[in-house]
């Protein structure tokens, strides 16, 4: 189980990125846009860089929905590989099954 600080600190990063979304996406396509004069697109970057750090989505942490572990995660269902492993034996995952030799 992760610490409830390094769970709160990875929802507040998500909640900053959903905020400035919009902001951040615009300034993005003003610094890629080469009709954009070099001033202009000097100063989107000086702006996007003025933006938080942690409002960027690339510093979130995907985790286990479960237990919050951060290593091991399945994409597809949301769990660790802990998590996927006593879901897919109790039979919770369709098409999934232990495999034993």
């Amino acid at each position: 189980m992760a610490r409830k600080s390094v769970t709160n600190r990875n929802l507040k990063r998500a909640k900053l990125a959903n905020k400035h979304r919009e902001k951040r996406d615009a300034l993005k396509n003003a610094v890629s846009d080469i009709n954009l004069s070099e001033g202009e697109r000097w100063e989107a970057m000086l702006k996007l860089q003025s933006l938080p750090r942690d409002s960027s989505q690339i510093r979130q942490r995907n985790r286990c929905r479960l237990c919050s572990r951060p290593r091991a995660y399945n994409r597809l269902t949301g769990l660790c590989r802990l998590h996927m492993r006593i879901a897919t034996v109790s039979g919770m995952v369709p098409g999934m099954h232990k495999a034993s030799w």
